[in-house]
C-alpha cells in the first residue's frame, strides 16, 4: 500500500529527497509519517505531517534539517534532508496514521511500507 523510495548513498553534509506513494487506498485524510531502523538499533520516529499538510512534527535529532510535506491531494508524502550526518543512516520507512493529526508512536500509524535504505558515508 506504502512504497517509499528515494534512498541512496550520499557524503556527509549532502541531501536527500524521500517520496512514499500510497496505492490501492488513500490517505488524504489521514497524518503520514516517517520512521527509520538503523542497525542493531530499533525503529525510531523521524517526522509526521497531518492530513491537511499544516502540522508536522520531527525528532530532536533531525529538527531543522529535515523538512516533511505532502501532495495536496493527500496520497504521497516526501521527506527532504538536508545536511545529512552518518548517523542518520538508516532504512527509511513511511507510515499512514489511524487519525488526521501524527503522533511519535508506532503504534499510531496501522499503514507501513517499504522502506528506502540511506547510507551517509563520513
Amino acid at each position: 500500500q506504502l512504497q517509499a523510495s528515494g534512498g541512496g548513498l550520499v557524503q556527509a553534509g549532502g541531501s536527500l529527497r524521500l517520496s512514499c506513494a500510497a496505492s490501492g487506498r488513500t490517505f488524504s485524510n489521514n497524518a503520514m509519517g516517517w520512521f527509520r531502523q538503523a542497525p542493531g538499533q530499533e525503529r525510531e520516529f523521524v517526522a509526521t505531517i497531518s492530513w491537511d499538510g499544516a502540522l508536522a512534527n520531527y525528532a530532536d535529532s533531525v529538527k531543522g534539517r529535515f523538512t516533511v510535506s505532502r501532495q495536496k491531494a493527500g496520497n504521497t508524502v516526501y521527506l527532504q534532508m538536508n545536511s545529512l550526518k552518518p548517523e542518520d543512516t538508516a532504512v527509511y520507512y513511511c507510515a499512514g496514521a489511524r487519525g488526521s493529526f501524527g503522533r511519535t508512536s508506532q503504534s499510531s500509524y496501522n499503514g507501513w511500507g517499504q522502506g528506502t535504505l540511506v547510507t551517509v558515508s563520513s
